[in-house]
C-alpha cells in the first residue's frame, strides 16, 4: 500500500452492486465530525440512546426493559403474529414484539449481571471510594459467564487524569468505529452451510442455534458452499477494515503522522486488531463468531479454503481470550498497542510511536492493577502480552492463507492493499 496507492482504496459500503470507491483522507481531514454531531438513537425504538447497553446502541427504556425481561425468563405472547412496529410511542403496546426486537438488533443476553453480581460489584466499588457504587445494570466488565465488554470508565481510582482522558478517547473511537451489531453488514447474503445430519432435523447447521441457522438446500454440495462464503469473507473483511481505518483516524497521533506512516501503521496492525474486535462477539459456548444475525465457526472457514493449521491456533486465541473477561476499556487499550507499533516497516517516526504506545501499555497495566480483584489482575497483563505475541504468528499465517485463497484477495482489493 505505497502512498501513490491511496487514492485507489474502495471504501466498502453496503451495496447490492460495484462497491464505491473512495480515497483515505490525509490526515488534516476533520474525520466524523458528523457523527459526533449525530444524535445517538436507539437501535430497538428509535428514540434518543444513552449509549452502548448490553453490546447495542439504545435508550434507558429499551435497557431496562431488556434487563427485566432476561433476569425474571418472561414469555410474552403477540396477539398479532409477532408483526407489531416497535417504535418509540408504540413500544409498550406489545412486549413479546418489543423483546424480539432486542434480540434482532444484538441485545446479549449474557451480558446481564445477576443481583448478586452487582451486589458484589457494589461492594468492591465502595471498598475502593469509587463514585457511582449504586448506580447502573451493567459494569464495566465482561465479567459474567460469557459476558461481552460493556460500559465506559467513570473516574477509575489509580489512574491519572492523563490516562483516563485517554482510555475515554479510545472507547471513544471504538464505540464509533465498530458496529458490534453489524446493522450494516445485514445487506449480504446469508450464510451456507452443510448441513450434517443428527438430531437437531433439517435446516439446522452444526454448531448454531436453530435461531441464527439460515435456510438452506441439503443438496449443497462442498464446493458450492465454499463459493457462497467466499464473498461473504470477502464481504466481511472490506467491513472490518474499513472499520479499523475508521478507528486509527479517531485518534490524534495516528492523523498527525506523515501519510506514508499511516499506511504503514495499517497495514501492520489491522489483520491483529480485527481478530481483537472479533473476540468482543466470539461465544465461547457455541465457538462460533455471532456477527449480528449472521453465526460463523471454523467450520465456515475451511468450507472457503482456510487450513486447519491457521483455524486451530485461531479458535485457541479466541477462546483464550475471551476467557480472561476483559472490560472494553482494556480490548480499545489493545487495539492501541497494536496500531501504534514502532516495529511495523518504513517508519520513521519511531521515537513518537514508541512514546505513545508506551504510554498505552503502562494506562492498560495500571487499568488492569486498580479495576480487577488482585485475584484475576495479578497476571492478567502477563498474559495479554503472551496472546498478542500469538497473535503476531497467526496474522503472518492468515495472510499466507489469503494469499492462498484462490479469488478472495481478487474480491478485496482493500484486504489486497493491507497485506500487500
Amino acid at each position: 500500500m505505497s502512498p501513490h496507492c491511496v487514492g485507489t482504496i474502495p471504501r466498502h459500503r453496503p451495496h447490492r452492486g460495484t462497491p464505491a470507491q473512495v480515497s483515505l483522507p490525509s490526515p488534516r481531514d476533520p474525520v466524523g465530525d458528523t457523527e459526533r454531531d449525530e444524535d445517538k438513537v436507539c437501535a430497538v425504538c428509535g428514540d434518543r440512546a444513552s449509549g452502548y447497553h448490553f453490546h447495542v446502541m439504545s435508550c434507558e427504556g429499551c435497557k431496562g426493559f431488556f434487563r427485566r425481561s432476561i433476569i425474571k425468563r418472561a414469555r410474552f405472547t403477540c396477539p398479532l403474529a409477532r408483526r407489531c412496529p416497535v417504535t418509540k410511542t408504540r413500544r409498550r403496546q406489545c412486549q413479546a414484539c418489543r423483546l424480539q426486537r432486542c434480540l434482532d438488533v444484538g441485545m446479549r443476553r449474557d451480558m446481564i449481571m445477576s443481583e448478586e453480581a452487582l451486589r458484589r460489584r457494589r461492594e468492591l466499588r465502595g471498598r475502593r471510594g469509587q463514585p457511582g457504587g449504586q448506580r447502573g445494570q451493567e459494569g464495566q466488565r465482561g465479567g459474567q459467564p460469557g459476558g461481552q465488554p460493556g460500559g465506559q470508565p467513570g473516574g477509575q481510582p489509580g489512574l491519572t487524569a492523563e490516562q483516563q482522558e485517554l482510555i475515554a478517547l479510545l472507547i471513544a473511537a471504538h464505540q464509533r468505529t465498530f458496529d458490534s451489531s453489524f446493522s450494516q453488514f445485514m445487506h449480504c447474503w446469508p450464510a451456507a452451510r452443510l448441513l450434517l445430519p443428527g438430531p437437531r432435523g433439517a435446516g439446522v447447521a452444526a454448531g448454531m442455534s436453530p435461531s441464527l441457522s439460515p435456510s438452506l438446500s441439503p443438496s449443497l454440495s462442498p464446493c458450492e458452499a465454499a463459493l457462497s462464503l467466499l464473498p461473504q469473507f470477502a464481504e466481511l473483511s472490506t467491513f472490518m477494515i474499513q472499520q479499523v481505518i475508521q478507528f486509527a483516524k479517531e485518534i490524534p497521533l495516528f492523523r498527525s503522522l506523515p501519510l506514508d506512516a499511516q499506511i504503514s501503521l495499517l497495514k501492520g496492525a489491522t489483520l491483529g486488531i480485527c481478530q481483537i474486535r472479533y473476540n468482543t462477539v466470539f461465544n465461547p459456548s457455541t465457538k462460533a463468531w455471532e456477527c449480528g444475525q449472521r453465526c460463523y465457526t471454523v467450520r465456515d472457514g475451511a468450507l472457503a479454503g482456510f487450513q486447519q493449521v491457521y483455524l486451530e491456533p485461531l479458535l485457541k486465541f479466541h477462546e483464550s481470550l475471551r476467557r480472561l473477561r476483559l472490560h472494553e476499556a482494556e480490548y480499545a487499550l489493545l487495539q492501541a498497542m497494536l496500531l501504534f507499533s514502532p516495529d511495523h516497516a518504513g517508519i520513521a517516526q519511531r521515537e513518537a510511536i514508541d512514546r505513545f504506545q508506551e504510554k498505552v501499555a503502562l494506562t492498560l497495566q495500571s487499568y488492569i492493577e486498580h479495576q480487577h480483584p488482585p485475584s484475576e489482575g495479578r497476571f492478567l497483563y502477563a498474559k495479554l502480552l503472551l496472546l498478542l505475541t500469538e497473535l503476531q504468528t497467526l496474522k503472518v499465517e492468515n495472510t499466507r492463507q489469503i494469499l492462498h485463497i484462490q479469488d478472495l484477495s481478487a474480491m478485496t482489493p482493500l484486504l489486497s492493499e493491507i497485506i500487500s
